[in-house]
C-alpha cells in the first residue's frame, strides 16, 4: 500500500472525561477541543516549556535540495533535550498537573523516547517518576532513563505488556499516567513544533512528519492548518507498522496484529483514539517507507549532514528521497529523534552502503596453493577497490578438494566500479559468484 489520500472535512471535536484523583485531568478543556483550540493551547505550551527545552532551528540542506530539486529544510529534533521531540509533550503534560498529582508522582510505559521525555520532565519539576519498559529494551535506553533519576522496571515482552503493568501501578500507587501520545496536553506540547516550523521557514509548502501513535502529527497539524491551511501535511509510516494506512482505508481505527520494522519509534499496532480523527480531518496524505529506505536516509544524514537520526526520525527524509509524494514550495522533513541503538547503527550503515552500491561481497574459488590469494588481492587493489575483510574457507563443500572458497567484503564507488572489477576477474580466468550484501 503506497499511499493514502484523505479529504479535509469538518473540524473534529472530542471530549475528555474527568477521572478520579491520580488520573490525568486535562486543563485544556474538559468539554471539547477542536484544531483551533489545540493551536491556542500549543502557543501556551511553547511559552511554558521554553525555559527547559531548546529550540531546534530548521536548517537548509544544500545536498538534499540539489538531489531532489526542491528547497529542503531539516527540522532536527534529534538535537532536542533527550534527543527527541517526545520531551515537549511529556514536559507540558507534567506542567499541567495539579499539585496533589505532582506530589504523588507519575508513571508511564515506553521502550524509548517517551520514557526519556517523562524522566527528564519529572527531574526538571522535582517529581517522582516510574517508567515501565519491555524486558527486551536495550541497555543504552534503560541506562539513559535511569540517569535522569526515574525509577524503572522491566516487564513483559511488548509495549502492551509494559503499558498494562503501568496502568496497574497507576491504580495501586495513585500515580498519574502520562500517555505517550493520546492525551490533549501531550498533543498540544507536540504542536509547539508546528509553531517553530512556521516561524523558521517562510513560504512553506510541505511538511513531512513521522507517524506512530499520532500525537506528533495531530498537534502539528492542528497548529499548521489553523495558521496556514494551504501547507500540505504528509504523514510517514513504516511499511512494517502501517496500522494508520489500514485505519484510514477502513474509516475507523484498525489494530495490527504484529509490527516488524527497525523504526521502533513509530512501531505501533494501534493509533490513538484522540489522534486518529484529527489525522483524518487535517492530514493531506499518508505514505509508507521501507526499512531499507530508512537505512539509506540514515546513511545520507550521517554523511551529508553530519547528523545522527534513528530510523523513525529519518522516515520523513526517506519518503522524500523515494519520491513518495508530491511536494511544493519549501519542504520541511521533520527528523523526529536521534536515539539510535549503537548495536543497530553498524548494521544500518552496512545496509545503507550496500543499497547505495558502495559495499559489495563476492566469492571466488581459488587453487589452494601459495600466492593464489595474494595474486587475487593484487588484481582487486589495481582496480582501486578496498578489501574490508576476507574469509578463506578450505573446508567448503562448494569447491573441489584442492580449492578454497574466498569471500571478499569490499568498498566500491558504485555499481559500475563493481562491474569493472568483476569483468577483469573473469578475463583473468577466475570464477566470480555474486552475493547479496
Amino acid at each position: 500500500m503506497g499511499e493514502r489520500r484523505v479529504e479535509r472535512g469538518a473540524l473534529f471535536l472530542f471530549k475528555q472525561d474527568k477521572g478520579k484523583q491520580g488520573h490525568m485531568e486535562s486543563q485544556v478543556s474538559q468539554k471539547a477541543l477542536e484544531p483551533s483550540l489545540i493551536a491556542a493551547e500549543a502557543a501556551r505550551a511553547a511559552e511554558a516549556i521554553s525555559s527547559h527545552l531548546r529550540p531546534t532551528p530548521a536548517r537548509l540542506s544544500e545536498h538534499f535540495s540539489e538531489q531532489l530539486g526542491v528547497e529542503v529544510y531539516l527540522k532536527p529534533e534529534n538535537f532536542q533535550r533527550t534527543g527527541s521531540f517526545k520531551v515537549r509533550g511529556a514536559l507540558y503534560a507534567l506542567q499541567k498537573l495539579e499539585p496533589a498529582q505532582l506530589q504523588w508522582g507519575v508513571v508511564t510505559a515506553s521502550a524509548g523516547n517517551h520514557a526519556q521525555g517523562v524522566a527528564f520532565a519529572a527531574k526538571q519539576l522535582g517529581v517522582r517518576a516510574l517508567v515501565v519498559m519491555p524486558e527486551a529494551t536495550p541497555n543504552t535506553k534503560l541506562d539513559a532513563v535511569r540517569a535522569l533519576g526515574a525509577e524503572t522496571e522491566l516487564f513483559g515482552a511488548s509495549f502492551d505488556d509494559a503499558y498494562a503493568r503501568a496502568r496497574a501501578y497507576e491504580e495501586e500507587r495513585g500515580l498519574t499516567m502520562i500517555p505517550p501520545f493520546d492525551h490533549p496536553d501531550v498533543i498540544a506540547g507536540q504542536g509547539t513544533l508546528g509553531i517553530e516550523i512556521l516561524e523558521e521557514v517562510p513560504d512553506l509548502g510541505t511538511i513531512l512528519v513521522p507517524v506512530g501513535g499520532g500525537g506528533l502529527i495531530s498537534g502539528l497539524a492542528a497548529v499548521v492548518k489553523t495558521r496556514k491551511p494551504d501547507v500540505r501535511l504528509i504523514g510517514v509510516v513504516a511499511q512494517g507498522a502501517a496500522a494508520l494506512m489500514r485505519s484510514l482505508d477502513a474509516g475507523r481505527i484498525v489494530e495490527s496484529k504484529t509490527v516488524q520494522t527497525i523504526a521502533d519509534g513509530i512501531a505501533v499496532k494501534r493509533n490513538g483514539e484522540l489522534c486518529f480523527p484529527l489525522i483524518q480531518d487535517l492530514v493531506d496524505q499518508v505514505v509508507s517507507v521501507s526499512d531499507d529506505a530508512m537505512a539509506n536516509a540514515i546513511l545520507g544524514l550521517l554523511e551529508r549532514e553530519r547528523m545522527l537520526s534513528e530510523a523513525a526520525g529519518a522516515s520523513s527524509l526517506a519518503a522524500l528521497i523515494e519520491r513518495k509524494t508530491r511536494v511544493s514550495g519549501k519542504v520541511v522533513a521533520l527528523i523526529s529523534g536521534g536515539n539510535l541503538d549503537v548495536n543497530l547503527l553498524s548494521r544500518i550503515i552496512g545496509k545503507g552502503l550496500a543499497l547505495a552500491n558502495r559495499y559489495a561481497r563476492i566469492q571466488v574459488p581459488l587453487h589452494d596453493v601459495p600466492g593464489a590469494l595474494m595474486r587475487l588481492s593484487q588484481i582487486v587493489a589495481d582496480c582501486r577497490v578496498n578489501i574490508i575483510h576476507i574469509e578463506h574457507d578450505r573446508l567448503s563443500t562448494e569447491v573441489p578438494i584442492n580449492h578454497t572458497l574466498s569471500t571478499l567484503h569490499m568498498e566500491v564507488r558504485g555499481r559500475e566500479h563493481l562491474e569493472e572489477l568483476i569483468q577483469i576477474l573473469l578475463q583473468e580466468g577466475y570464477e566470480v559468484r555474486r552475493e547479496e550484501a
